[in-house]
């Protein structure tokens, strides 16, 4: 009976590690080069070691993933721009048919689980960035108890905690920053902020194949929902030191140094944006520049150079004319509100009103109509 007992114990393990995590050297070195590729834009390398992993491994979803991740960061460089996302949903979805397929013959492979909750995890990030609240929290929903058996299965591996902290920080915040997904996150786990922000740490030292995505997304937590400035400021200067051709880490840079009023700092980070705009270099499109010289204009009135300042902030609303296609975006309004200020140090009172005029017209954005209402009963002064 023992001997019996051994061998199906045996046939049982070896099951459960059919397909699993690939602990090979050349899978890692050839993952870890395409992932680096792909944080510092050279698409070409990052689909060549991809396209290399997955038909080296047919049978395993970390290369079909990660070809789908240089269609993620082609949306994040410019993120209004959604001619990517078709090809995106697409290799994610077979990414999820693969991870099914495996999951046929054993419900318990751990890369099948962990690739599974990561590509419904990235469909709901880009389904929230697209402000599909409603289809976003499905996704996340869904995602969640797949990648709580796979950490359940293998509580050592730290790339399972991504998916996890993240479900656990967006279901704490989004409901309160977004109250129409109130009634639907009643059916949801509730979510743990604070626990949410401590596995993304942790996925960021000790993960594999996620550290870097754990990186940025505690990037994007700590700048736009916590405003811990300083954070985001250390997250986005460690990771564009590293990787110094992507855009993104790069604006972070611009915008956390701002917001920390390093604005020597600030300064530089735009007009190196600016410039690599300029030069049409990789990710560095209109998008970047609009905000370029909306900061430039920023900083230079924050330094009392207003002359300066208007400069570019009537180029970032010029360039707003051409972009903003369906609707004014968040920087014509706060740059028309600026520009309105500025009228009012000139003491040009007469433009200021009008510009005041023109803001309450443009959609909202954070306090524009409450300032723009204030500044048109009494003048801006500096």
């Amino acid at each position: 009976m023992t001997l019996i007992r051994t061998f199906f114990l045996f046939i049982f393990f070896s099951s459960l590690s059919y397909s699993q995590w690939v602990t090979s050297p050349e899978f890692d070195s050839q993952a870890q080069r395409g992932i680096n590729a792909v944080y510092n834009l050279d698409f070409e390398k990052a689909n060549t070691e991809f396209s290399a992993l997955a038909r080296n491994y047919p049978s395993h979803p970390a290369g079909r993933f990660f070809l789908a991740m240089i269609d993620w960061w082609k949306i994040l460089m410019t993120i209004d721009d959604e001619s990517h996302d078709g090809a995106f949903i697409g290799k994610m979805d077979d990414v999820i048919e693969l991870c099914d397929s495996l999951l046929d013959v054993n419900a318990n492979d751990v890369s099948a689980l962990f690739f599974k909750g990561g590509a419904l995890g990235f469909q709901g990030r880009l389904r929230a960035n697209r402000n599909s609240w409603i289809k976003a929290a499905n996704d996340g929903r869904l995602a969640l108890p797949i990648v709580q058996k796979a950490y359940k299965i293998a509580p050592d591996n730290y790339d399972i905690l991504l998916g996890i902290g993240i479900y656990n920080y967006y279901a704490s915040t989004i409901p309160e920053k977004y109250p129409i997904v109130k009634p639907v996150m009643v059916f949801f786990p509730t979510g743990d902020k604070v626990k949410g922000i401590e596995q993304l740490t942790r996925a960021a030292e000790k993960a594999r194949f996620a550290s870097l995505e754990a990186k940025y997304f505690l990037l994007q937590l700590s700048y736009n929902y916590e405003h811990q400035y300083e954070r985001a400021y250390d997250l986005s200067t460690s990771l564009w030191s590293r990787f110094p051709n992507n855009v993104v880490f790069h604006r972070y840079v611009g915008r956390s140094a701002y917001s920390l009023a390093k604005y020597g700092e600030a300064q530089s980070a735009f007009a190196e944006i600016l410039k690599r705009c300029d030069n049409d270099q990789r990710g560095y499109s209109a998008f970047a520049k609009r905000e370029a010289l909306y900061y430039l204009g920023m900083v230079a009135m924050n330094t009392s150079n207003v002359e300066q300042a208007l400069k570019y902030f009537y180029l970032c609303d010029q360039l707003c004319r051409t972009m903003d296609k369906d609707e004014p975006s968040p920087f014509m309004t706060m740059t028309n509100l600026r520009i309105g200020m500025i009228y009012d140090i000139q003491k040009k009172r007469n433009y200021a009103v009008q510009q005041y005029q023109k803001v309450q017209k443009l959609k909202k954005f954070e306090n524009s109509l409450e300032l723009a209402e204030q500044y048109l009963k009494k003048p801006y002064v500096q």
